[in-house]
């Protein structure tokens, strides 16, 4: 089944910590290449979003934004610094020593003096595991949401497929009509100088004439390649580059019946060919 290389998937978890928030973008890309932008303290995560995200693409570019909302430090509870608590107080009893008549110290005033009360510090190695568990879910919506719309590329490009082979019957219909009436043309044309000219170079003449206007070859290459195209499209890995050859292939034979075209109606079917190649290509932009 083929995938899209564009789409969006957005998590968000609690964590005893706070709430994290992953927004995953991908657009399409030659190769694959992949941005986190995690806040400061979880920096050191990048390298493991990068090697998740390798393993479950192909190609895109991808963006990786991660929102950390951390609780208050009430909520988290609050820690103390007991050795410089210590400090402040054995330094306000030596000041007392000096000045008899100051008051007492007040634990108020400890605890207002900066560095005495702390934030209960984060368990990295536990937030760590969530945060890569959220990524873990967003990365899979995001490959979800990916494989559904390469669903809807596939079934696009198979009607393309189809509008080419209808194309084609048409065209290889035309084939020996269009080659006998420009014979006859031809044939008649030369029938005031027919005596002048040497019969067998005659009969090589319309040969090599016949041959420069037959399509049959390209008619069955066009075929084989609307069947390689339906072929890859059932691959489970990525395709869009073979695609995107095919698409080149594709374009070469239907412009090649355009230049060999003697008839109205097959250069109208070279046109509607190369519409449908077009169309095609552009969705083929999008496949992983």
């Amino acid at each position: 089944m083929i995938r899209s290389m564009t789409a969006f998937a957005r998590h968000e978890r609690e964590t005893p910590w706070g709430t994290l928030t992953w927004e995953l973008r991908s657009v399409n890309h030659r190769y694959l290449e992949v941005t986190p932008r995690l806040p400061e303290e979880l920096r050191a995560l990048e390298t493991r979003v990068r090697e998740r995200a390798n393993a479950a693409l192909g190609r895109g570019k991808l963006e990786c934004q991660l929102r950390f909302r951390s609780l208050e430090a009430a909520a988290r509870g609050i820690a103390l610094n007991r050795e410089l608590i210590a400090g402040v107080v054995a330094a306000a009893g030596e000041v007392s020593a000096v000045t008899p008549n100051a008051a007492a110290v007040n634990p108020l005033d400890v605890l207002r003096w900066p560095g005495v009360v702390q934030a209960a510090p984060l368990d990295y190695e536990g937030l760590a595991e969530e945060v890569m568990a959220a990524f873990d879910a967003a990365l899979m919506e995001l490959v979800e949401t990916r494989a559904r719309e390469g669903a809807q590329l596939s079934a696009l490009i198979e009607q393309r497929c189809e509008g080419i082979e209808t194309q084609v019957a048409e065209v290889k219909q035309r084939v020996p009509e269009v080659m006998t009436r420009l014979r006859e043309k031809l044939l008649a044309r030369l029938a005031e100088v027919r005596a002048e000219l040497d019969p067998a170079r005659l009969e090589l003449e319309m040969v090599l004439f016949s041959q420069r206007l037959d399509v049959e070859e390209e008619i069955d290459r066009l075929g084989a390649h609307v069947a390689e195209v339906r072929r890859v499209l059932k691959q489970k890995e990525p395709v869009g580059r073979r695609l995107d050859f095919l698409m080149q292939e594709l374009n070469r034979e239907a412009n090649t019946i355009g230049s060999k075209s003697a008839d109205v109606e097959t250069t109208r079917a070279s046109v509607e060919l190369k519409v449908l190649i077009e169309q095609m290509r552009e969705q083929v932009q999008n496949i992983e």
